[in-house]
């Protein structure tokens, strides 16, 4: 795949040779979305890709899609949105309703990508998590550590981390850079860390239905 644009500030289009059918993205998911599209040779799946600093603010996450469905209506055969609840409490599936459009399963991406009964098992085996994904290693220091401004005020630490226990770091790649990351940020946060390779769960078997109609 080739090396992606800034997708954590700013909205990107990957356009298809002969557009059909869109995936409207969480930017936090861009690389997953893009690399099973390259994998599996879907050259009529644009995908349109919403900030993944989105991720942060979760109220704002329905009124962005329902703008973005609103201002694409007409142009493309079928449209799916790649994003779980995240956060946004049913207010993204009454703007899926609204639009008759579908939406990936579960709660967010730690479900999809782990698999529903596998993130209730996990989730049940040690409640006190703090969960990372790729997008999240690889973002650590913008979306954690300066969103919470724990870089000029590091005595909030235990404040805000103080009631978890571990941090799990869900893998989509074999990358050692986000690994050596994800351990980082761990020993950062002091924090047990384990890790567990999940690859692309529900998001290539959501993507697969989707786009095979």
């Amino acid at each position: 795949m080739q090396p992606l644009p800034q997708l954590l500030e700013r909205e990107h289009t990957f356009e298809a040779e002969r557009p059909q059918v869109l995936v409207l993205a969480c930017g936090a998911i861009a690389r997953e979305v893009l690399a099973l599209v390259e994998l599996n040779g879907w050259n009529h799946v644009t995908v349109r890709c919403l900030p993944g600093k989105l991720h942060s603010t979760p109220a704002k996450i329905a009124p962005a899609v329902d703008a973005k469905l609103r201002e694409l209506a007409g142009r493309y055969e079928r449209i799916f949105v790649a994003y779980a609840d995240c956060g946004t409490a049913g207010a993204l599936d009454r703007v899926l309703a609204a639009h008759g459009v579908e939406r990936l399963p579960g709660a967010h991406c730690y479900g999809f990508f782990t698999g529903h009964e596998r993130w209730l098992a996990l989730h049940e085996a040690e409640p006190a998590t703090f969960y990372l994904t790729d997008f999240l290693a690889r973002h650590f220091d913008a979306l954690v550590v300066r969103a919470l401004k724990l870089d000029r005020h590091p005595q909030l630490k235990p404040q805000i981390f103080g009631n978890y226990r571990r941090l799990l770091y869900l893998s989509q790649t074999d990358d050692p850079d986000l690994l050596e990351r994800a351990r980082r940020a761990a020993e950062y946060l002091g924090l047990a860390f384990e890790h567990r390779r999940t690859g692309y769960g529900d998001l290539l078997t959501s993507l697969r239905r989707f786009v095979d109609g």
